[in-house]
């Protein structure tokens, strides 16, 4: 291949991923400027102004649904972090009947649609005669939650030394004891990481909120939602402005801790 052969290559290639980017992320640039605009009209520009962060932070219905999202995001990924990182232990280390049938299932809230979750759970739901509440939502959040937690468990178990823990069972420990000082400790970043990304997914969730809350509880993307039906408003821009910056930096630092778990395994 020529080097002009090359250059024209590069070129297109650079070109399409400039069109992939600006299309990703132009809508959301265009949202932070009118995040800004001083007009109650998105299309009009009349100056700069904080107006609507400002409003935005006077609105208590929103942060009532602010606090609901949490309490759902936090006590789900709470308990999927337990159980996700038990699930992903069990799966590694030990071999039984029927292991890569359950390693499928366990994972496959990953790929199924969150309609067929949200419509699945709430048929579930109905035909055993369960009431929705915020509780039947947080246990439909863990559903997904404890997918992502195990997957990210079990990729920083694949590039762990198992001889640590064998040598800490020679020298007298009981499996609880090499479970808790010597694997957990080397497993955290991971856990960490998968935490904050399902938090991030479970806090931005709408579909699966929408079918499984009830009417004592009203989460933030609903909130929202509900909103946005008559037209988008200057707040909501706002609003989705501080969602985003809050869920990147949360992503940025779950990916961090990930990476940095992954370069540990590899120089130890």
């Amino acid at each position: 291949m020529s080097i002009q052969t090359l250059q024209k290559k590069v070129s297109w290639q650079g070109l399409f991923a400039l069109l992939v980017y600006g299309f990703m992320y132009l809508p959301i640039l265009v949202l932070g400027v009118y995040s800004f605009n001083k007009s109650r009209y998105g299309a009009i520009w009349e100056g700069f102004s904080l107006r609507w962060y400002r409003r935005l932070f006077q609105d208590e219905r929103l942060f009532a649904a602010l606090g609901d999202s949490l309490k759902i995001a936090l006590v789900a990924v709470s308990v999927s972090a337990v159980l996700g990182t038990l699930m992903a232990i069990g799966l590694s280390k030990y071999r039984f009947r029927g292991r890569s049938l359950y390693l499928g299932i366990s994972y496959l809230p990953l790929i199924v649609p969150d309609i067929a979750i949200a419509v699945s759970t709430l048929v579930f739901l109905a035909s055993v005669a369960i009431p929705l509440s915020i509780w039947t939502a947080i246990a439909a959040h863990m559903v997904f939650c404890l997918a992502y937690i195990a997957v990210v468990v079990s990729s920083r178990l694949s590039g762990l030394d198992p001889n640590l823990e064998e040598a800490a069972l020679d020298l007298g420990a009981t499996p609880t004891q090499a479970l808790v000082k010597i694997l957990l400790p080397q497993l955290m970043p991971a856990i960490i990481s998968g935490c904050l990304l399902a938090f991030v997914l479970s806090l931005d969730d709408l579909l699966i909120s929408s079918f499984t809350t009830g009417g004592g509880a009203n989460p933030l993307p609903i909130e929202i939602f509900s909103r946005i039906r008559t037209g988008v408003k200057p707040d909501m821009n706002a609003l989705s402005v501080l969602l985003i910056l809050s869920s990147g930096l949360l992503a940025a630092i779950a990916e961090y801790l990930r990476c940095k778990g992954s370069n540990q395994a590899i120089k130890g």
